[in-house]
């Protein structure tokens, strides 16, 4: 069974693997268990389940633990919440039970996003409460805190340079440089209209990708030190998750209308230009509705004001009343382009640089496994779906099991899922 796509040149179906069904409630977050058949997934219901599939073919659970409140998962962690703290779980290596080992105290308000850093030993993690923490996942001593504008929606980290990405409701994305007891803010930066709902990190192309409520993503060129922001149009809905495949420069997003969006990112992209503010149409000089004076003179009625995606331009509706895709200034859908600027794009630059797919779902949470090309998505239908993506996005990512592949799906004590003493570990949000 494949989900159904818009067909694009040299684009394959995703292929659906597998179904996993008989959720009493919305599945918040799930994730796949790394070189083995199996998903971890925690709901509203306030269960975590670990899902292994048998020979029928079918995953069936080998755990089921019931957390005493409602429990969520964040991306990129194994986690479940309930009140202000998250707790950890060491998981057997028959994947048949779970054993509570430490509670961490963290927020005075329910805990939103929980990553593990594998390298600096840190478990970084953010509140309703505005506050973002980070602790020691040895001995559990909270190392410090910082307070936040807003509610937090989005953490990524760097560990070259001990940089945190903080995503906030008010949708600005703030750079936070961690030591070992203190931070000190970077920089700000805003683009979105909406709230950020996910975020995504490239540490070798050192690009920030933000996703957004106002339906759009935001490609930030932290390394490259310009302070360039390349917009991505190609989501109808508010954008659930980003998830990057830095072999093949694709980027993976996700909407909350159940669309799936595979970007190409190893092309040229363009920044999208600043909006020109004029009093009349820098094409045809009729007055716009707020210009009496011109209005006088000319003995004219008043235009409403347009701009043109492509060069800016404040214009008139008569002087604009062509669409056009934009690929590399990142509009995949048609949008309002100035007449001159329409007989200027070419059938190349029209090209289509991402190809679009369909769920089946709504979803809320989507994960992708890079090592065996498998991408993960829970909806709103309480179904949790496997599926595997075209060979042409993941054949040339992570040759061997990398510990940055692995932490960029879970959040676990080493790469392979286990600490040093061969124990697989559990971060929850509790």
């Amino acid at each position: 069974m494949a989900a159904e796509i818009h067909q694009r040149p040299q684009t394959r179906k995703p292929v659906l693997l597998n179904k996993i069904e008989g959720f009493q409630d919305v599945v918040n977050t799930a994730v796949i268990i790394p070189k083995e058949d199996g998903v971890i997934s925690v709901s509203q219901d306030r269960t975590i389940r670990v899902w292994l599939k048998r020979d029928s073919g079918q995953y069936w659970p080998s755990v089921f633990h019931t957390m005493p409140g409602e429990s969520s998962v964040q991306s990129k962690h194994y986690g479940t919440s309930w009140r202000f703290s998250y707790q950890e779980f060491v998981l057997s290596e028959d994947y048949n039970q779970m054993i509570p080992a430490r509670t961490f105290q963290a927020h005075q308000g329910g805990v939103t996003v929980v990553l593990f850093v594998l390298e600096m030993e840190w478990i970084l993690s953010t509140g309703q409460d505005k506050s973002f923490t980070w602790h020691c996942s040895e001995s559990g001593q909270q190392l410090g805190t910082y307070r936040t504008t807003a509610w937090v929606s989005g953490l990524q980290f760097d560990v070259e340079t001990r940089h945190a990405f903080v995503g906030d409701h008010s949708g600005q994305v703030t750079i936070l440089k961690l030591e070992q007891d203190n931070c000190s803010l970077v920089t700000t930066f805003k683009g979105h209209t909406g709230n950020v709902t996910a975020l995504c990190w490239d540490p070798v192309q050192r690009v920030l990708f933000s996703g957004s409520s106002d339906h759009s993503i935001i490609m930030w060129d932290i390394g490259g030190r310009k302070g360039t922001a390349i917009e991505l149009q190609g989501h109808n809905d508010k954008v659930q998750g980003l998830c990057y495949a830095p072999h093949t420069r694709q980027l993976i997003s996700c909407g909350s209308d159940g669309g799936i969006v595979i970007w190409n990112m190893d092309v040229t992209r363009q920044e999208t230009p600043e909006w020109l503010d004029s009093d009349s149409c820098q094409k045809c000089e009729q007055p716009f509705f707020w210009n009496f004076k011109q209005m006088w003179d000319s003995k004219k009625i008043g235009l409403r004001q347009h701009h043109c995606r492509k060069c800016g331009q404040a214009v008139c509706g008569k002087c604009s009343s062509k669409r056009s895709t934009i690929p590399l200034m990142g509009f995949e859908f048609e949008v309002r382009v100035c007449d001159s600027c329409h007989d200027s794009i070419t059938d190349e630059e029209r090209a289509p640089t991402a190809t679009f797919h369909d769920s089946k779902h709504s979803i809320i949470h989507m994960q992708y496994e890079p090592t065996r090309g498998w991408l993960l998505t829970s909806g709103t239908d309480k179904i949790i779906r496997v599926s595997t993506c075209s060979h042409s996005v993941v054949s040339a990512l992570f040759a061997k099991e990398t510990e940055l592949a692995l932490i960029s799906v879970v959040c676990l004590h080493s790469a392979m899922g286990h600490d040093s003493s061969g124990i697989m570990r559990i971060l929850c949000i509790v």
